[in-house]
């Protein structure tokens, strides 16, 4: 950055931002400037990139020089943004004990069950409160860009600039990343491989804390794969999950609805989802392997050991990890495209078409 004697400054796009919204520029760079601000430079042609006069939504691109106005006095109702607290070192290293890889864009933790990924009522402990402790050679903390449950174990996937974040949210967003689970479940599945297709909602009267099979128009598509490793007679299955959807506990959610809860998922599979013989009652559901593109070309494929009672568990059910590892990789479904998307919304556009003129008629009639 570079100012004059007026206070105007003079700021580079860097490559991490190459392609991001000018408004987007500010909030990540600049965030006492609100955008009410950014819109009022904008309106009075203060705001110019390459000297020439922006609007908050165009897009810039690296190289690029943004004029800055003077910076203005925060207004008295402006909140302090709340400094986080230093970590101890302790913490620090229960947090860089996780990493199971790391390269100049991402970090992969293997989270350990019992601990959140995000804050929230009475959660104090979280992945992205210590988040300080990834920070390494990076200009900056690195950023989450998916979730576990707290129960769940395994990979979970970092970004360490802007760019990496949101070419990964890109991928999760268009179902190209792919994320492999190994789950313990109560009894066997008939179908020992097959895509559960139920749609998922908030149940009511629980505050959204628990999701539900909902064929309501309120319930959003869901999608699971499963794949049954290997069986203890027909007291529980090993099983690989795929979520081809990421809707919230989506997996826990439709191995219960098919009858055959998660071990240790009380929420979703009660009293039933507990295993007698020194199993234990925690929950038997690991995120094993992420694959997912890099920003810097070729792919992210990072395996994450299991947690503890996972491990015991299926030792003392007979099972071998090897086995589970050597189940061919799923791609997943083909993403549509956009002429395949195209096609689907025209035909779905002439279904509601043909259904209101039915309508029409109805009414018609009953006149």
């Amino acid at each position: 950055m570079s100012k004059d004697e007026t206070g105007v400054r003079q700021f580079t796009v860097g490559a991490d931002d190459d392609g991001i919204r000018l408004d987007r520029w500010f909030k990540r760079h600049l965030e006492d400037v609100s955008f009410n601000i950014v819109s009022r430079w904008a309106r009075t042609g203060q705001l110019r990139v390459d000297g020439a006069r922006a609007q908050p939504g165009d897009r810039v691109t690296a190289g690029q020089v943004i004029r800055v106005p003077p910076a203005e006095a925060p207004t008295p109702a402006a909140r302090a943004k709340p400094q986080r607290a230093p970590l101890s070192d302790d913490q620090v290293t229960f947090m860089r004990e996780m990493v199971i890889h790391k390269d100049a864009a991402a970090l992969v933790l293997n989270k350990p069950p019992g601990l959140a990924t995000q804050g929230g009522t009475k959660t104090h402990d979280h992945v992205d409160g210590l988040l300080d402790a990834l920070q390494f050679e990076a200009e900056g903390r690195p950023k989450l860009v998916h979730r576990l449950d707290k129960d769940t174990s395994g990979a979970l996937l970092l970004a360490r600039s802007a760019r990496a974040a949101a070419y990964f949210a890109k991928s999760f967003s268009g179902r190209t990343a792919r994320k492999v689970y190994w789950a313990l479940v109560v009894g066997v599945p008939d179908i020992a491989d097959g895509v559960i297709d139920l749609p998922i909602g908030k149940q009511p009267g629980t505050g959204g804390e628990k999701m539900h099979v909902d064929e309501s128009e309120n319930g959003q598509p869901a999608r699971s794969r499963y794949r049954v490793i290997e069986r203890a007679g027909n007291r529980a299955a090993w099983v690989e999950l795929q979520p081809y959807t990421g809707r919230t506990h989506q997996l826990r959610v439709h191995m219960a609805a098919i009858g055959h809860p998660i071990v240790g998922d009380g929420k979703y599979g009660g009293q039933e989802a507990f295993l007698t013989g020194g199993i234990s009652r925690k929950m038997h559901l690991h995120a094993r392997r992420i694959r997912i593109d890099h920003p810097d070309g070729g792919k992210l494929d990072v395996t994450a050991p299991l947690p503890g009672h996972i491990a015991e568990s299926l030792s003392t059910l007979g099972f071998e990890e090897a086995q589970g590892d050597a189940l061919p990789f799923d791609d997943g479904p083909t993403p549509p495209t956009r002429e395949q998307q195209k096609a689907r919304a025209r035909a779905h556009a002439k279904t509601v078409r043909k259904e209101r003129r039915g309508e029409r008629r109805s009414r018609g009639k009953a006149r």
